[in-house]
């Protein structure tokens, strides 16, 4: 018994050795500091090997060398430019947010700085990028389907960039994308009336079509905002509002295929 006690100890004491000088080595080795090879360079090598990067697509590197070069030397021509160059590639490196936010912090910092409408257009792509969404691109989700908050945001940043810099090179790229994003939203809305009109909110759904017919018009939506006006007025015996919104829709949309059902003086 005292034998197997001492060999039991024994085991014990080099378990615990072996155990304390793994700290020890952990320890050490936590404490040894990590090489930055930046150091000792100026701003313009390391604004050059950022770049590089960046055009190489290595675009994790180029946020790490961008943003220390920022951090190292936070004024000056390369320091305004490394800030551009981040952002752009922190939208490629699947960070939308991160490169609105850098955006937005030059746009603060340089009001005036001859490529800040670049900083606009950039940011309104990172949002359009969220709106997009990876995941429901894998999954071919109709993304009219899901919340419109990250195309609304979109929308406002393309249409600030329009506002302040009609000039600007930018511009027609936005006006696309804004097209879309419209159209996107308005479609949005529609899904969402329908929603109402298959839970009998009819007063809901009602309010719906129309907020599309005052806010999105020219959009593939407002024939579907019309039909979905007829519906839920009928619904509400509201004949006189619905009979105009008949009237509007046939009109203009003679083959929209509610009008067709009923023909064209249906709605008289």
């Amino acid at each position: 018994m005292i034998q197997a006690a001492h060999t039991h100890a024994g085991r014990a004491i080099r378990t615990l050795a072996t155990v304390a000088l793994l700290i020890l080595f952990l320890a050490g080795c936590s404490s040894t500091p990590e090489v930055d090879p930046t150091e000792g360079r100026d701003a313009a090598e390391i604004y050059r090997e950022a770049t590089s990067e960046m055009l190489n697509g290595q675009y994790e590197t180029a946020v790490s060398l961008y943003s220390k070069l920022i951090a190292r030397y936070p004024y000056g021509t390369y320091a305004e430019h490394a800030m551009l160059g981040l952002a752009y590639s922190q939208y490629r490196d699947y960070s939308p947010e991160s490169a609105i936010l850098t955006a937005e912090r030059f746009i603060k910092l340089y009001p005036r700085h001859q490529f800040v409408d670049y900083a606009y257009y950039l940011r309104g792509v990172a949002a359009f990028a969220m709106e997009q969404g990876y995941f429901f691109r894998l999954f071919r989700q109709d993304p009219t389907e899901r919340d419109a908050q990250a195309a609304r945001r979109a929308l406002s940043f393309f249409s600030e960039l329009i506002r302040k810099f009609p000039a600007s090179r930018y511009v027609p790229d936005a006006r696309k994308r804004v097209i879309y994003l419209r159209n996107h939203i308005a479609q949005y809305e529609i899904h969402v009336a329908r929603f109402y009109m298959r839970k009998e909110a009819w007063l809901a759904a009602a309010n719906r079509a129309q907020f599309v017919l005052e806010n999105y018009q020219q959009t593939p939506a407002v024939p579907q905002a019309l039909a979905i006006l007829v519906h839920a007025y009928e619904k509400l015996r509201l004949d006189k509002l619905a009979a105009d919104a008949f009237s509007v829709l046939a009109h203009n949309y003679p083959d929209h295929e509610l009008v067709r059902a009923r023909g064209p003086a249906a709605g008289s």
